[in-house]
């Protein structure tokens, strides 16, 4: 075999090692998703507990179904902006819970219309000052940069716990309480849309591995034709006249 064939397929079953290797990475890759999506699935059908229990194990706090008693706090509500929901814009509504023995527990009672995905009128959202809340338990994100709004001075853009408390003046318990059952749940322009559970989808890593697998295939079935292909015989050189 000549060299430089013997390079094309050294370099060729690399290249389909490679490939293979990274197909079953996304295997394994799935596999922790569904077992994910099998630990968040379990969380959000148990039954809720109350706030102490929900969050003693903080790693496994995330999803996990709550119910507590307290008082609204409207006067130092927040909006989530730039929130669509099926193609309209809106904010979700992030109402303080106060609850006795705890911080202020910051609640997302769920999303409203806003033409500008911003201003929203939030006296027409209010529920009552008792509230029994039943929900699932989300974390605040880790982010840097500006988190408030200039044109909305309710507005957040996202949900970074030390903005928050900064906008309320004190500090805040660890996670945020999504609800999901409580008040009479009516039609959208008449009360606040209850904010979806996650999806339990499992991705593109199925379909990532197939694409691997097919690319170290094509390699193989590529080396394997060049290594078979018929050597050329070398040009004869022409003889002299004599």
């Amino acid at each position: 075999m000549p060299r430089r064939t013997l390079a094309f397929v050294v370099f060729a079953l690399i290249v389909a090692a490679g490939c293979v290797r990274l197909g079953f990475w996304q295997l394994a890759r799935l596999g922790e998703r569904r077992d994910s999506n099998a630990a968040i699935a379990e969380r959000l059908t148990a039954p809720a507990v109350p706030w102490g229990e929900a969050v003693r194990d903080s790693a496994r706090a995330r999803f996990r179904r709550v119910q507590l008693a307290g008082r609204y706090d409207y006067a130092r509500e927040l909006v989530l902006t730039s929130r669509g929901r099926s193609g309209a814009p809106g904010v979700h509504v992030l109402t303080p819970l106060l609850v006795a023995g705890s911080p202020p527990i910051l609640v997302n009672r769920g999303w409203a219309y806003a033409a500008d995905g911003m201003s929203v009128d939030l006296a027409a959202w209010h529920e009552g000052d008792s509230a029994i809340v039943d929900g699932f338990l989300e974390e605040f994100v880790v982010a840097a940069g500006m988190v408030s709004t200039t044109s909305q001075p309710r507005g957040v853009r996202r949900l970074v716990r030390d903005s928050i408390e900064a906008r309320l003046g004190e500090r805040v318990a660890p996670f945020i309480v999504v609800q999901r059952i409580g008040s009479e749940q009516r039609d959208t322009l008449q009360h606040l849309m209850r904010a979806d559970p996650p999806a339990l989808d499992e991705g593109s890593h199925r379909s990532y591995a197939v694409q691997w697998f097919a690319f170290a295939l094509i390699a193989l079935v590529g080396t394997a034709a060049v290594a078979r292909r018929p050597r050329q015989p070398a040009p004869q050189a022409s003889s002299g006249a004599r």
